[in-house]
């Protein structure tokens, strides 16, 4: 089976486990999704067929099945996003900030030393958390009430351009999260915090830029409780 000229997201969102083998390989599958898996292996210098092979290999797993978000409800995605991504943001920023504030205090001197984290997470959680504010109080109850409204859609859209962006100003800060040697406690646990805020926040993107906010719903559904 060839993926090669599938778009990544629909791949991210078709395959089950196949994030894990784009963030192997660091291949934007969130902002980037339109992109094709050829063309995205081919910018990174990359061999587009060993991917192709391992995502196939993990469409033949049997019993490997995720839920299939296309196939879900309005309302039951929203909830879903809502509980795994918004929620948990939520914890993720202010501890991951404490952290970095913590690691640039104590090793400033270390030319490793990720100077300007924690401010850029602080800048990050401001403008998720409004994302995520309008999510919650106007476009998710009008999705889950049968409307597709373009203009709110295309405002979030373009939002998720910024969080991508912020995200590999994250990276750069964090010198793309390699841990010098001989990392303190506090160290580590910061950069395996901003692998995983990286992967959730990526993940929650691909979510509603291919699914969510793609196509309106034929028949009106009911609003989940947290959209309310």
């Amino acid at each position: 089976m060839s993926y090669l000229d599938q778009p990544l997201g629909q791949l991210a969102t078709q395959i089950p486990g196949a994030t894990a083998v784009f963030h192997k390989y660091k291949l934007d599958f969130c902002c980037g999704g339109k992109e094709s898996l050829a063309a995205a292996a081919a910018k990174r210098q990359l061999n587009a067929a060993q991917i192709n092979t391992e995502l196939a290999a993990l469409a033949q797993k049997p019993g490997s099945m995720q839920r299939n978000w296309r196939e879900a409800k309005t309302e039951e995605l929203a909830y879903f996003i809502l509980e795994r991504f918004h929620a948990k943001h939520r914890q993720q920023l202010p501890e991951l900030i404490r952290l970095a504030r913590r690691v640039e205090h104590v090793h400033a001197d270390h030319p490793e030393c990720p100077t300007g984290l924690a401010t850029h997470l602080e800048h990050m959680y401001q403008e998720l958390e409004s994302h995520m504010h309008k999510e919650e109080q106007i476009l998710f109850p009008m999705l889950c009430n049968g409307f597709f409204p373009a203009g709110p859609i295309s405002v979030m859209q373009e939002e998720h351009l910024q969080h991508g962006d912020a995200l590999d100003t994250m990276l750069n800060l964090a010198k793309d999260l390699v841990l010098p040697a001989g990392a303190c406690n506090t160290w580590s646990a910061l950069y395996l915090g901003l692998t995983e805020l990286k992967e959730d926040l990526m993940e929650h993107i691909l979510l509603e830029n291919e699914i969510l906010f793609v196509e309106p719903q034929q028949q009106k559904g009911q609003c989940c409780g947290s959209c309310q």
